[in-house]
């Protein structure tokens, strides 16, 4: 099969058609690639998200349902929602056992799901391969109860001169590299490195959240900045 390889353009047919091909060894290539930094990453992400029994929880941009079924041992309801068919399949193929755990095909900017329906709302890695993120942000938004949480775990700047060049370089050259070793799509890992250059830095990002309407936005550094984990809430009113 010829590799899918998507573009800043965002286009939602190329970008969904990668994700469909690198599916099966999405999770395996991650945890190689981040040195194991992915599974405290996600970790992270669920203690920040707090999930409660009886909640109901949007992870949206789920992919293969890592962190939905992260956020479903807690006893909360949880919709893993993605564009990419082949990743929920490959989710449902490992977590679909779960009993609060459902899966849904969904474009961000356009939610299949009713106003105030969810407690909580999550994005890891997804938000910078939506087309318009400021409008999925102003999506979740409008899914959310007064008062809800957001989470957004996304690859972000390391503020720190030295480090940021050296990353940098990483994702450039070795990544790749690794990512042909571990028999996937390459240029998949071409875009992502892209997509991560262009992506604005953590400022910029809790700017937008704010501009889209949530309140008490907030952010920190994970991994020296390599990633940012963003929370903020609904307003009540």
């Amino acid at each position: 099969m010829e590799p899918n390889r998507a573009d800043l353009g965002k286009d939602p047919s190329l970008v969904s058609g990668m994700f469909d091909q690198v599916a099966a060894g999405y999770d395996r290539t991650n945890t190689v690639m981040t040195f194991g930094n992915d599974v405290l990453w996600r970790a992270a992400t669920t203690r920040a998200v707090a999930p409660q029994p009886g909640e109901r929880i949007l992870d949206l941009g789920a992919g293969t349902a890592s962190s939905s079924a992260s956020l479903a041992a807690s006893g909360a309801d949880v919709i893993a929602a993605d564009f990419s068919a082949g990743m929920l399949a490959e989710g449902r193929r490992r977590h679909g056992h779960l009993p609060n755990l459902a899966f849904v095909r969904a474009d961000a900017t356009d939610l299949p799901f009713d106003e105030g329906e969810f407690d909580a709302v999550t994005m890891s890695y997804s938000l910078r391969n939506v087309q318009q993120p400021k409008k999925a942000l102003r999506e979740l938004l409008r899914v959310t109860k007064p008062g809800g949480r957001l989470v957004i775990n996304e690859f972000s700047t390391p503020p720190g001169r030295l480090f940021r060049g050296l990353y940098r370089f990483y994702n450039a050259q070795i990544l790749p590299r690794v990512a042909r070793i571990a028999g996937t799509n390459a240029e998949a890992y071409d875009y992502l490195n892209e997509s991560i250059r262009d992506w604005p830095d953590q400022r910029t990002l809790a700017a937008w959240i704010r501009e889209a309407g949530w309140t008490e936005v907030a952010y920190r550094n994970l991994s020296f900045g390599i990633v940012a984990l963003h929370r903020a809430r609904k307003p009540l009113s």
